[in-house]
């Protein structure tokens, strides 16, 4: 492979705004630390945190990029020090700590894997946010086994695709909600066992009559506000709820905290992108060993929705607010 060039294009964010705050720039390209690899970018995916972080809400952690893009798919170009898993040339997806939205990222090592067998480039690149962040949550912290059943909001979005072919893969079985009859077929086609349209179905109502009022073992929830509540609802005993955004507000008034002592449930959550890198390496290798004999087989492959050119980013973004993707929205480099 050839030597990397000084410079790259990238999409960085100038200023808070609308999507057409993301501009091209021409940037040096990274140099790969100790434990890190340079990866010439094939694609990228598009996730709600870099929405928030072009909002200005969610700023970039100490040390990380102020360029946007938490997944990528590429070439390893260039290996830093102690760098020893991969070599030049090899096919990669990795979770970023930022910077994807550019034509080379630096990553640690050990957040990132081989490209499965028979998966684009572009699928590659939805496997690392989703998946690390439904490996982590419904599987780590919720330990859903098999047998058991999974709540699912937001069941037609990448994180909620993931969750639902990891379940029906593993052995669980999943109720979803969403927004539209069309979005639940999709999930159905995964492998949802029940879909919810929370527009016009009672999903508290609809859990209890699915699990004949014995409620579900797990929650997967990105909603937040007044969906936290209702969660307690949908329970059942000994449940776990992990909580992993909050679009609908994170202040709720009138919160009865009854349910978790009657209930022995377990709410937690958590957020991926602050996780030290031994932590984001420890769930990518429990990912690789619990998920990689799917992958190659064909199985678990990432639901893409559409794809946009790089320099189209804010195209991407426009997309991704509509809420009317279902799967993953991925930039090709």
């Amino acid at each position: 492979m050839n030597t990397p060039p000084q410079t790259m294009l990238c999409m960085a964010i100038h200023g808070a705004g609308g999507p057409e705050v993301l501009q091209p720039e021409t940037r040096p390209v990274p140099q790969p630390k100790d434990g890190e690899i340079l990866v010439q970018v094939a694609a990228a995916g598009v996730n709600r945190p870099d929405v928030s972080q072009r909002l200005g809400r969610y700023p970039p952690p100490a040390g990380a990029s102020d360029l946007p893009g938490l997944e990528i798919s590429g070439t390893v170009a260039a290996l830093g020090p102690g760098a020893s898993r991969y070599k030049i040339g090899d096919k990669v997806c990795a979770l970023a700590h930022g910077g994807g939205y550019a034509e080379y990222c630096t990553v640690p090592e050990s957040h990132a894997l081989p490209v499965p067998q028979g998966f684009s480039m572009v699928e590659a690149a939805a496997i690392p946010e989703t998946f690390f962040t439904v490996w982590v949550n419904a599987f780590m912290t919720g330990k859903l086994a098999a047998g058991e059943t999974i709540l699912i909001h937001g069941g037609s979005s990448g994180i909620g695709t993931t969750a639902i072919m990891l379940a029906h893969a593993l052995g669980a079985k999943s109720i979803v909600t969403a927004g539209s009859d069309a979005k639940l077929q999709a999930c159905r086609d995964l492998g949802a066992d029940h879909g919810i349209n929370y527009r016009t179905q009672d999903f508290v109502a609809e859990v209890k009559r699915i699990t004949e009022n014995k409620g579900v073992n797990v929650i997967l929830d990105m909603v937040g506000g007044s969906y936290v509540q209702r969660n307690f609802e949908c329970a059942a005993m000994d449940a776990r709820i992990v909580q992993i955004a909050f679009q609908q507000g994170y202040k709720i008034d009138g919160f009865d905290l009854r349910p978790i002592s009657a209930k022995r449930l377990v709410y937690t959550g958590s957020a991926l992108r602050p996780r030290t890198v031994a932590q984001k390496g420890a769930i990518a290798r429990s990912l690789e060993e619990a998920v990689g004999p799917l992958w190659a087989k064909g199985k678990c492959k990432p639901l893409i929705d559409s794809t946009f050119p790089l320099r189209d980013a804010a195209k991407a973004h426009a997309r991704m607010e509509t809420s009317e993707h279902i799967g993953k929205i991925v930039m090709t480099v």
